[in-house]
């Protein structure tokens, strides 16, 4: 055999070898997607937004007095804090895997045990501990499963698992409605076993947890000024949200006298926005950088926040509706792989960023949530003073992103 035909056997093979590996490891990436998709379907999008629409069903059938059923929606408020305090605890003492499996399977028992109206305190503690769920995978799935990613592919990989937020907010709008034609107590049986379905789905496909690194202690103590900026930022990009999240239904229906099926309607299309976002913002992340991305999201974000306060004409509505329902997942990849920026050598330095910017984000939200409910009933409900405020919010993110650099230069 001459030497030119020993490389002719070799080199296909080679070829062959080094195609299939990429294969496995994009088979990888994407079992690890559709793990982390699942965990933010269940415990942030099911367990959060499909609540919103059993509230008319749940007073109907007088499970709960209107007054209770708004104790009862800021029990999974207070519960996605509380996740997102404990979330690295919980994650020391079990494993950040086995914490998302268990966090998952909690979020499906919660389904099954709101089935019943036990008592108020019962309900209470169930929505308290959905809350927690959605508080701790939040946390816990992006950190687990981005160290595993290309850095090319972070980007696109964050935007699908937190497009199960999305999923949640259209599920809210179209697959509820639905359980509810075979009576609440179905409803909530039926989204028992479509959180349970999901769980199985994600159980193996989750990868092996990395070892925490070896970073000094004085550094992962001492977050850059960047890093602080980041947490406020996102903090304020929470209050953003709230406007529309709390009121584009009642704003539509009510405030422009169109009725709660045409308000119905903007929630559907903050839905699909909310689908879309995410995918749209972590492909632009990977291919313009993080920090460029996020700048240009936060300006977008603002003239959509604010678009209701120039005019109520359909079309600028169902604008203003899509890109801040994009916007509501579609932020948390690009403020991820900013971390990973502003964090790039240590793996555990980045898990504590992200959950310090989970807690910002938690705290901002339930703060403006009530804070803007206060103003609305001051105001006689003047619902554009409420997406002025929230534009002015991210106007400051934007503004503290820019003096950031020359606060750094002057120091």
């Amino acid at each position: 055999m001459t030497d030119a035909d020993a490389k002719q056997q070799v080199h296909p093979r080679s070829h062959q070898r080094s195609g299939s590996t990429s294969q496995t490891s994009s088979q990888q990436t994407w079992r690890y997607a559709v793990a982390g998709l699942s965990a933010s379907l269940v415990g942030l999008g099911l367990a959060r937004f499909s609540y919103t629409p059993l509230i008319p069903a749940l007073i109907a059938a007088k499970w709960f007095d209107p007054s209770d059923v708004v104790y009862l929606g800021a029990a999974n408020l207070a519960g996605y804090l509380a996740g997102a305090l404990a979330a690295r605890t919980v994650a020391a003492r079990i494993g950040a895997v086995r914490a998302l499996r268990a966090m998952m399977l909690l979020a499906t028992l919660s389904f099954f045990a709101s089935s019943t109206p036990v008592s108020f305190t019962w309900f209470f503690a169930w929505r308290f501990l959905s809350g927690l769920t959605g508080g701790i995978i939040m946390v816990l799935a992006a950190s687990v499963i981005l160290p595993h990613i290309s850095a090319a592919r972070r980007g696109i990989v964050g935007g699908v698992i937190f497009a199960g937020v999305g999923l949640g907010v259209a599920a809210s709008g179209t697959l509820v409605p639905l359980l509810l034609q075979q009576g609440l107590q179905q409803s909530w049986y039926g989204l028992g076993v479509l959180a349970g379905t999901l769980t199985l789905v994600s159980w193996w496909n989750w990868p092996a947890e990395a070892k925490a690194d070896t970073v000094s202690s004085q550094r992962a103590k001492h977050a850059s000024p960047a890093a602080r900026g980041l947490l406020v930022q996102y903090g304020l990009n929470a209050v953003a949200l709230v406007p529309h999240m709390l009121f584009i239904v009642d704003f539509v229906a009510r405030g422009l006298g169109q009725g709660i099926v045409a308000g119905s309607h903007y929630w559907v299309l903050y839905g699909l926005g909310a689908i879309v976002g995410p995918l749209v913002t972590g492909h632009l992340g990977d291919r313009a950088g993080f920090g460029p991305a996020l700048r240009a999201a936060f300006l977008i974000e603002a003239a959509a926040v604010l678009l209701p306060t120039v005019s109520t004409a359909p079309l600028p509505l169902i604008v203003s509706s899509v890109v801040v329902g994009g916007f509501t997942p579609g932020i948390v990849p690009l403020v991820l792989g900013r971390i990973h920026e502003l964090v790039p050598h240590s793996a555990e330095q980045q898990r504590t960023t992200w959950s310090h910017a989970t807690t910002s984000f938690a705290l901002f939200q339930a703060a403006a949530a009530y804070g803007f409910s206060w103003i609305y009933a001051q105001t006689g409900g003047d619902y554009l003073v409420l997406f002025a405020l929230g534009g002015g919010a991210v106007v400051l993110a934007v503004a503290i992103d820019l003096a950031l650099p020359l606060a750094t230069r002057k120091a």
